[in-house]
């Protein structure tokens, strides 16, 4: 992987070099909320000009990385009661907690609200309930996605394996073998999101790194997959946290 190293007010930078397939286009850099950053490069960029942009840009992407690790060190660790609000396909869901000791334990959702009964309300309990119910969500989700996407993904000539793992730096992988990997935590996220996660584990089973060629076939079958990307990486932290 191409990378460049900054050095900033005395942090060190890593910045991912990825191709930007339009030709004339500007250097553009990107700065996630799990504190990684991007920079998106114009094929014929010389090493020169690449230098003097990270170098111009240095001290804004310090800026950004210090309000994201401002955000993280604020955010507040689910306590698992009734009146928290979670989220699924992109949409708050309050959460009502049912002490019912003689009765199953499961997890609903009932008018835009997250029922959970539980035998024992204890936090941990409950957030291996849920965790439990989105894995479900997310297999089903996920298959229902992949199923409608398979057509516009004309080099796909075979039905790939798909299954999930829980990842908190990745939204998904593609082995070499062809085997998708996704993070469960997306089925959280809008559907447009999704599909943004799948297709561009799709496009991998054409092309296996982060080539030109790569990223003009993603554009192909999801021209504005930049804001999709962006939305759900802006909703890491809200996605990731337990």
């Amino acid at each position: 992987m191409a990378e460049r190293i900054l050095t900033y007010g005395g942090d060190t930078i890593r910045v991912e070099l990825l191709p930007r397939p339009r030709l004339g286009s500007t250097l553009r850099l990107k700065v996630y909320p799990d504190l990684s950053v991007q920079a998106f490069v114009p094929e014929g960029t010389s090493d020169t000009a690449l230098e003097q942009a990270l170098h111009q840009k240095t001290r804004w992407i310090w800026q950004k990385l210090r309000d994201f690790r401002a955000v993280q060190e604020q955010a507040t660790p689910r306590a698992y009661v009734s009146g928290e609000s979670h989220f699924y396909l992109g949409r708050r869901h309050l959460l009502k907690v049912h002490h019912q000791p003689n009765t199953p334990e499961t997890v609903r959702m009932l008018r835009g609200r997250l029922d959970v009964c539980v035998q024992e309300p204890h936090p941990l309990r409950i957030q291996k309930l849920l965790e439990l119910w989105y894995f479900k969500r997310a297999q089903q989700v996920f298959q229902a996605r992949l199923q409608a996407l398979l057509p516009s993904t004309l080099w796909v000539t075979q039905i790939p394996a798909l299954k999930l793992q829980v990842m908190q730096t990745q939204w998904g992988n593609c082995s070499p073998g062809g085997t998708i990997t996704l993070n469960p935590h997306p089925v959280k996220a809008p559907r447009d999101c999704i599909d943004y996660v799948l297709l561009h584990e799709l496009c991998h089973l054409k092309e296996r790194n982060h080539s030109p060629a790569f990223w003009a076939l993603l554009e192909r079958v999801m021209p504005d997959w930049e804001r999709h990307k962006v939305r759900l990486d802006n909703m890491a932290e809200l996605l990731l946290t337990r």
